[in-house]
């Protein structure tokens, strides 16, 4: 599974991926917003940090305008992953920018008929939003389940992009079904290295470590 991080914050996005844990990262508005920059700045910042796909959404709703802000954010660097609205619009942009040979990925999925549409349109990416289905007292991970299904089925080589996860166990469960990524909070991912053994065991072997008396080197 790839591990990309779901924030704008470069001080995150930094030290996560000096820890080799970062295959890419996802913005969109709210991130933006949240980090109080300039989207092509910070998005630049981004993707000198990171080689792999960088997300940065549009804000237009209709396709004309879709592709001219495409146009733009390509611009920033070679690994934009242009992020497109699950809508009619969203898809033939989709169709069209990947048609360039552009990555797409396509946000605010929430049902396996919207994800075997934006696969149709030839998307590099689909993003299930399993949290704010979780929300709506909904399993978000059977979606994931049903989209791995479909484009298993058929063959798409649309990547399924966890998305809107609020915990370690999200993570978890997406990988046992068998998403191709995970798109996570800082926090989140950084979580993932905790268990309370883990922890125990570590204040025990350093404990008696230091009873040997001994140094290494």
């Amino acid at each position: 599974m790839k591990f990309f991080v779901d924030t704008a914050d470069v001080k995150d996005i930094r030290e996560l991926n000096e820890l080799g844990l970062l295959d890419g990262v996802t913005t969109n508005p709210s991130l933006i917003l949240k980090s109080g920059r300039n989207i092509a700045e910070v998005t630049k910042e981004i993707c000198d940090i990171v080689e792999g796909p960088v997300s940065a959404e549009v804000a237009a709703t209709e396709y004309a305008e879709m592709m001219k802000e495409a146009a733009v954010l390509s611009k920033i660097a070679d690994n934009i992953c242009i992020k497109v609205p699950l809508t009619l619009d969203g898809l033939r942009a989709c169709r069209a920018l990947t048609s360039e040979g552009r990555m797409v990925n396509v946000t605010l999925c929430f049902s396996a008929n919207q994800a075997l549409l934006a696969a149709k349109a030839g998307a590099t990416f689909i993003s299930p939003f399993i949290g704010r289905l979780d929300d709506m007292a909904v399993d978000g991970m059977e979606l994931i389940a049903e989209i791995r299904h479909i484009y298993d089925n058929y063959g798409f080589d649309t990547e399924i992009l966890a998305a809107s996860i609020r915990s370690t166990e999200h993570v978890k469960r997406a990988a046992l079904i068998g998403a191709d990524v995970a798109t996570i909070p800082p926090a989140t991912l950084k979580a993932l290295v905790k268990h309370p053994l883990t922890d125990k065991g570590l204040e025990m072997f350093l404990a008696d470590w230091a009873k040997t008396g001994q140094k290494i080197g």
